[in-house]
């Protein structure tokens, strides 16, 4: 089946681009999500008119984006997680306890924003792929540590 992009999707495309995907999951995935519709000259011109907007709104936030992005390359935050005497995690760290440990932080960061290919299950220091939008990503320092290890901050 062909559908005209209303929306950049990972792994499949940019606005405008005409895709060929199943049929399931055009009807159940992008379709009701308003990612795509069919393909007509009347939906190309109009994504054409709703594609310069969306280029002139990028130009706009690229320098807001690149200034957050920059401040992002630099950070570094330490997870605390229960782990046995080999380092290995009773549990596992994901992409949400890694948010909520920028966002303590001050960095401004979704956990949608963050790619991890497996959840992490040992201590160590990993270094962390963060996408604003599909153009641009950067690297952040994690450590995850035995929190059996960490000394209590004093109040």
């Amino acid at each position: 089946m062909e559908l005209l992009l209303k929306k950049n999707v990972d792994k499949l495309g940019r606005i405008g681009d005409v895709v060929k995907v199943k049929k399931g999951y055009a009807r159940n995935y992008l379709l009701p999500k308003g990612l795509a519709t069919n393909v007509s000259p009347v939906n190309l011109k109009q994504i054409e008119k709703e594609k310069t907007k969306m280029e002139l709104l990028l130009k706009e936030d690229r320098e807001r984006l690149m200034g957050i992005l920059e401040k992002i390359s630099t950070a570094s935050c330490t997870i605390p997680a229960k782990a046995n005497e080999e380092g290995k995690l009773f549990g596992s760290i994901t992409s949400v306890h890694i948010a909520e440990a920028l966002a303590k932080g001050g960095y401004p960061v979704d956990q949608e924003m963050i790619r991890l290919d497996s959840p992490i299950k040992v201590c160590g220091e990993f270094e962390v792929t963060i996408a604003l939008n599909i153009e641009m990503q950067t690297k952040c320092r994690v450590t995850v540590v035995n929190e059996d290890m960490v000394q209590p901050e004093k109040a």
